[in-house]
């Protein structure tokens, strides 16, 4: 790997790439705590405390520490002081008692000075800089406007303990406070469901009185954390002392705040189960053609691809799938890929891409693509790797510009979206490609007894015939006159035969000649090296070299048994020769006699000669029928395992779609139909039989439950009971049953695939369900059918280009959004947009904008994308929202939506 290409891949990895989760300690204490409060002095220095303090932060992978001394800030530039490079961020902050007796975190961004913190804590009526327990001059509510004038975020301090908001108040007081909107964050000790009943109901917004005009989620009034006081480093490596918050800059409060606004996304409890591990694109870069120097780090969740129309993010999406090597679903999206490949690539650009794979181990792999060459793979090392990007990222999808709404117009493809849900027998399937294979073996092996069958038929018809004129010549008295000339004819056919009886063991020397010496390389020494067995396997080694030794041995003796048979026989043959000389000798002067009575007597011995040319094709005639009988019998008992193989796999099926209709209940349903592709079977019809088919293709097409094997038999009983079983036309009957056993044959070896149809329930939420297929529906509501399928579970990428397009956008805010919020934490997606709602109501992790310089298609100067780093993060970097706002179709619509829900 050159520094170039090396370059490219680290120049992305070192950009934004989002909102992430960062462990935090919010209520982390200095050193003199433990003993001002607790009556436990810490040992040591301050600055020795806040050493360790930050050593055991990075053992417990803690990003973010606040400390919150009691009406206090004198401590935290120590602390910061000790935090400086080592990757831990240090907030300034301070615990304050309301004047109603109420505990409150105050915290602040990174960069407040100790005279400014100073300063926010006179305003609440706090001036003596040393530490303290005292109220404050302001109420609850009162501090919670002040902290959020001040630029930082406040956190009512252990809720349900003592001096915390659900203790020290009571009624409409408590009430009040609980509901008040600039309440954003609360700290318990533990679990949500570990907390009293009356707290459990107030937290979860199921108590009527407390219930807030905006609650945090589902779930919750308000966002909860774990935060307890961390009174010495040791207490870093307790589950309650931290929680994760996803946040894109950890040094700015905002991040704390939008996702305390939205702790469904953003907020998760030590105790919360961690989502999965997924495979993931890391990140890309580009060197030539339009996006030429760009590179994207990517979020593993969910990244938005935003920009004006033509800044490349089309581009982008179809960057992926060339890199990747997948071909597009529709024809409409394939050519779409080729232009952009053609036109806005251009041959010589190169595609980098760093993935993530999981399948069977995690590994990175680093996949590059030059236009118009094969991708190729290089492993961790950066050797080139025989694998395909296939066999990294098996599962990923990529989806262009309304390819979403072409494959809502294809069943089967509809069916193979499907078989992501199935949880696949391998044995099932190596089973049905082994039976298939053997289908076609039996077909080949009837056929062709069948046509040796008649050719031998044919054959024999003549016998009667010739023995019948051998018989008159047998009365003229030809047989006795010619006896030793007749007896010599089966002489003649015994001599013959002695090569055929030894060809084939000529044969099955040769077959073993072939496979000598054992191949024994991959039981040899370096091959088991480092294998936990190789002291068993080695055994295998010796036993093959010897049964090689032994066969080869017994190669040579049957070829020398061979030599001496053909010695043997030669003479045999010499001296039968000359007894047949001897024979001929006298038959040729019988003959002469025989001429002078006009008796043919040439013709005597040609019909004796024929009739035992065909003695044989009798027993071969016997041989063959018994073999036809028993090759019927395997082939039948192999067309019942085929059938209920086909039906088992069509019962995973139907499992996944009840799976589905379960994860989307109220939203989409998922019908699937077996063997209603009748594809395989018309196209079989036409290609080997022709003409005019129509009516028997649309009635064959038209039959709810049609069965293969039934047509066959039908079809085996004749032309008119074809035509009258299935209404079919006479004449095309007899094309079909005239087609012979092989088209049967090959009829009974289809697979008809199921299709599956999607229903839409178009009611929304209402309540009432109003359920349309996808015919009966917008091509907006088709694509959200679609895409709510491709949404549920897989552990792979998903790639959209602007999937807005094609949906019906009350459907993407009302349910493709809930949707993408769920899934994003189990699977990675990429979205192209310039609808607002996917990144703002979606929280997307990372946003990434493209703009672009010059034009495309204006000749030489092709134009140039480019993506600023100010540009690239989440919803609370302000220059990302700020874009959003500005360049997306309800940017600021999608804000207030969000604010009406959050309260921002």
């Amino acid at each position: 790997m050159t520094e170039r290409e090396s370059d490219v891949i680290e120049e992305a990895l070192s950009m934004q790439c989002g909102a992430r989760f960062v462990r935090c300690a919010l209520q982390v204490n200095p050193h003199h705590y433990a003993g001002t409060y607790r009556s436990q002095p810490n040992e040591g220095s301050l600055e020795s405390y806040a050493a360790e303090l930050v050593a055991k932060a990075q053992e417990n992978d803690i990003g973010v520490l606040a400390v919150t001394d009691h009406n206090c800030v004198r401590d935290v530039p120590v602390i910061q002081q000790a935090a400086a490079g080592s990757g831990v961020v240090v907030l300034p902050g301070f615990e304050l008692a309301s004047s109603d007796g109420i505990h409150v975190l105050c915290i602040y961004p990174a960069d407040r000075d100790q005279d400014t913190l100073v300063l926010y804590l006179g305003a609440f009526g706090i001036t003596d800089p040393e530490p303290s327990s005292s109220a404050c001059k302001a109420s609850f509510g009162e501090i919670l406007n002040l902290v959020a004038d001040q630029g930082g975020i406040a956190i009512a301090a252990h809720i349900d303990g003592k001096n915390g908001l659900l203790d020290a108040l009571k009624g409409q007081a408590r009430i009040a406070a609980w509901r008040h909107p600039n309440l954003l964050a609360a700290q318990i000790p533990a679990r949500v469901e570990d907390l009293p009943l009356e707290a459990k109901r107030i937290v979860t917004n199921k108590n009527a009185q407390y219930a807030r005009e905006r609650p945090a989620g589902n779930e919750l009034a308000v966002a909860v954390i774990n935060a307890c006081d961390v009174i010495h480093p040791d207490q870093l490596g307790l589950p309650s002392a931290s929680c994760w918050i996803k946040m894109s800059e950890p040094r700015d409060v905002e991040g704390l705040r939008q996702a305390f606004l939205d702790p469904e996304s953003r907020v998760r409890l030590n105790t919360d189960e961690q989502p999965p591990e997924h495979s993931e694109l890391e990140a890309i870069a580009w060197e030539g053609g339009f996006l030429d120097g760009s590179s994207i780090h990517f979020n593993p969740n969910l990244n938005a691809l935003i920009g004006g129309r033509g800044a490349g993010k089309s581009t982008v999406v179809e960057s992926i799938r060339y890199a990747l090597d997948l071909e597009p679903v529709g024809d409409d999206a394939s050519s779409a890929h080729k232009d952009i490949v053609r036109h806005v690539l251009h041959s010589g650009t190169k595609i980098s891409m760093l993935v993530r794979s999981l399948d069977p181990s995690e590994r990175r792999y680093r996949i590059e693509r030059t236009v118009p060459n094969p991708p190729i793979v290089r492993d961790d090392l950066g050797q080139v790797s025989s694998l395909r990007p296939a066999d990294i990222l098996p599962r990923v999808e990529v989806f262009g510009q309304h390819e979403i709404s072409e494959l809502t117009r294809s069943a089967p493809k509809l069916t193979v979206l499907l078989r992501r849900f199935v949880q696949t027998d391998a044995g099932l399937h190596s089973r049905k490609t082994s039976i298939q294979r053997e289908l076609k073996r039996s077909r080949k092996s009837l056929l062709e007894a069948e046509e040796e069958l008649d050719s031998i038929d044919e054959r024999l018809a003549a016998l009667p015939q010739l023995e019948e004129r051998l018989t008159r010549f047998e009365e003229a008295g030809l047989e006795e006159r010619l006896s030793e000339q007749s007896l010599l004819v089966r002489e003649s056919r015994v001599v013959d035969s002695i090569g055929e009886r030894l060809q084939p063991l000529r044969d099955a020397l040769s077959m073993l000649r072939e496979e000598l010496p054992l191949d024994r390389a991959f039981v040899s020494e370096r091959a088991l090296a480092d294998l936990p067995g190789a002291a068993i396997l080695d055994g295998v080694n010796p036993v093959l070299q010897r049964i090689s030794e032994e066969l080869e041995g017994a190669a040579g003796r049957i070829e020398q048994a061979l030599v001496t048979a053909d010695e043997q026989i030669g003479a045999i043959t010499t001296e039968w020769s000359v007894h047949k000389s001897e024979i001929d000798a006298r038959y040729e002067s019988i003959l002469r006699e025989l001429q002078k009575s006009s008796v043919d007597g040439e013709e005597f011995i040609r019909l004796r000669r024929n009739i035992e040319g065909l003695r044989p094709l009798e027993e071969r005639r016997a041989v063959l029928l018994k073999l036809r009988a028993e090759e019927q019998q395997r082939r039948r008992n192999l067309l019942d395992e085929w059938e209920n193989i086909k039906a088992a796999q069509f019962r995973e099926l139907r499992h996944a779609a009840k799976k589905v209709n379960k994860r989307l209940k109220g939203y989409v349903r998922v019908d699937v139909r077996a063997a209603s592709d009748r594809t395989p079977l018309t196209a079989l019809l036409r290609a080997e039989i022709g003409g005019r088919l129509d009516v028997a293709i649309r009635e064959l097409e038209s039959i709810e439950d049609l069965s293969l094997t039934d047509l066959v038999a039908v079809c085996r009983n004749g032309a008119t009971e074809l035509a009258q079983r299935y209404g079919i036309t006479k004449s095309q009957a007899e094309s079909i049953t005239g087609a012979g056993e092989q088209l049967l044959m090959q009829v009974e070896e289809l697979e008809l695939p199921p299709t599956t149809q999607l229903l839409l329930n178009t009611a929304g939420n209402t309540g009432d369900e109003t359920w349309q297929t996808l015919r009966q529906l917008s091509k907006g509501q088709q694509a959200t059918a679609v895409l709510l399928l491709l949404l549920l579970d897989s552990d792979a990428p998903l790639i959209v280009d602007q999937p807005e397009d094609d949906l019906d956008n009350r459907f993407i805010s009302e349910v493709i959004v809930g949707k993408m919020r769920e899934s994003k934490r189990r699977r990675q997606f990429v979205f192209s947009t310039h609808n607002a709602n996917i990144p703002v109501l979606g929280d997307a992790e990372l946003i990434v904008g493209l703009d672009a310089r010059g034009d495309i298609g204006s000749g030489d100067d092709l134009g140039q994308a480019f993506i600023s780093p100010t540009h690239m993060g989440s919803i609370d970097n302000p220059p990302v929202r700020a874009l959003v706002e500005e360049i997306l179709e309800g940017g600021k619509t999608a804000f207030e939506r969000r604010r009406r829900k959050y309260g921002f």
